[in-house]
């Protein structure tokens, strides 16, 4: 392992303020209670934490709290934990750790965790950069830059405790886009996925040291993250790669389902969705989407996932801004007819609605107190929209007040929206906005 070095933030950034102030596990990060403490939230589902939000931002638009610009080059999204906000950037030719004050946008501190990707590491032709969302635990906030440096550092300071590198020390290989996967703390365990014959490890949240591996995958590290569920007594990690999605048992590493029909030969990127019994998957590349009823196997010793559907064609084909569910219903956007935000029944796999997200090509998504928040990737517009069976039913639209002066090449606004301590916060590469959102 190699060591990496600490640097002071406060000549580096700079914060303009414009105004004043289941069957998925609780393996997450300890939180407040409007925290958003890992990727995709405190359940890795895409849900915010419980609290009180605006339900139409027709009348009452939301206030642009503060902006912070010197976030760097990257589509790492925010977490946001006891009052700070955590993410990661490229300035230079070095990859850093930031945290900044959520409530005013100060910076805090700014650790370098790795060198910065370059185009000999990865294809850069869609953006250069972070990918990973910091996962803050305890007092660790778990980090992993896009050439596969990863990271544990105090949560108060940012002071490294320990570092470890996919490739180096995990015979991982960096994928044709970069590291994008967002840690899993699980334990004292930290979860992640280098790829090829190991592919997805756990490692020590302590030092840093292997203590687990899957056995008997060999397959190519992905754009998504690992989630944690159990049946009956069996508990397992899921993540997927090329060949479609992997189960493993979370003591002998064994491998205890897997499912082809979401795997692609280009690039899967989207996190599973657990909902009791039901795995939900999606990916773009004409793979389509999948439902999964897990069920004890008859000898009782494993899991058989029985396929309910598989859907491709013009159903949901999520790119890379993940979907949500709520109330039976997945939320989320298609690459399918040309970009598409969609509605499709869990149960059945049917499509409930469509609206054209044109000129955007695609879109993330977030969902927070019984609504939508929907990011496009082209305009850099949220829309707020109310879950419905029906019809895409708008409840405000707002805009990033500006975007990034950094060449995006052929990338887009990818970095997922957030919502915690009743904000909205978005990020346009070396841009953060936090808009204020309480009822």
């Amino acid at each position: 392992m190699k060591s990496i070095v600490k640097v002071a933030c406060v000549s580096l950034i700079c914060v303009s303020m414009l105004s004043a102030s289941s069957l998925l596990l609780g393996t997450f990060a300890v939180a407040g209670d409007a925290d958003w403490s890992q990727w995709r939230g405190p359940n890795r589902d895409g849900h915010a934490a419980p609290q009180e939000l605006k339900k139409s931002w027709d009348d009452d638009a939301p206030q642009l709290r503060w902006s912070f610009t010197s976030a760097g080059r990257g589509y790492s999204a925010v977490s946001v934990v006891d009052g700070r906000l955590y993410t990661m950037g490229t300035h230079d030719d070095k990859c850093f750790a930031i945290c900044i004050d959520a409530q005013t946008g100060a910076p805090i501190w700014e650790t370098e965790v790795a060198r910065a990707g370059t185009a000999d590491d990865y294809n850069h032709g869609w953006g250069g950069g972070p990918r990973s969302t910091p996962t803050v635990d305890g007092d660790q906030v778990i980090v992993l830059s896009d050439i596969g440096q990863l990271a544990a550092l105090s949560k108060s300071n940012g002071d490294v405790q320990w570092t470890t590198n996919f490739v180096a020390d995990h015979a991982g290989k960096i994928p044709v886009w970069g590291y994008s996967e967002s840690p899993l703390v699980d334990g004292d365990r930290v979860v992640v996925t280098p790829g090829e014959a190991n592919f997805m490890v756990a490692l020590d949240r302590k030092t840093g040291e292997k203590v687990w591996s899957s056995q008997g995958v060999n397959a190519p590290a992905q754009y998504n993250s690992v989630i944690k569920g159990k049946l009956g007594d069996q508990s397992f990690y899921v993540n997927a790669s090329k060949p479609g999605l992997f189960a493993f048992d979370t003591k002998s590493g064994q491998e205890v389902f897997s499912d082809t029909t979401t795997g692609n030969t280009v690039a899967v990127i989207p996190t599973a969705i657990l909902s009791e019994d039901l795995l939900y998957h999606t990916s773009d590349y004409g793979a389509g989407n999948t439902l999964l009823k897990l069920k004890p196997n008859a000898a009782g010793d494993g899991i058989d996932a029985e396929s309910i559907y598989h859907l491709a064609g013009k159903s949901m084909m999520n790119h890379h801004g993940g979907v949500v569910l709520h109330e039976g219903v997945i939320y989320g956007c298609t690459k399918a007819n040309g970009g598409m935000w969609m509605a499709q029944d869990l149960q059945s796999g049917e499509t409930l609605w469509e609206k054209k997200a044109r000129p955007n090509h695609s879109g993330s998504i977030c969902f927070a107190d019984g609504m939508l928040y929907c990011y496009n990737d082209e305009e850099g517009s949220v829309n707020l929209v109310q879950p419905s069976r029906e019809a895409w039913t708008e409840k405000g639209t707002l805009t990033l007040p500006r975007e990034t002066e950094l060449p995006r090449d052929k990338g887009a606004i990818w970095a997922h929206p957030v919502v915690a301590d009743q904000m909205l916060i978005i990020r346009d590469q070396d841009l953060i906005f936090a808009f204020d959102i309480a009822r």
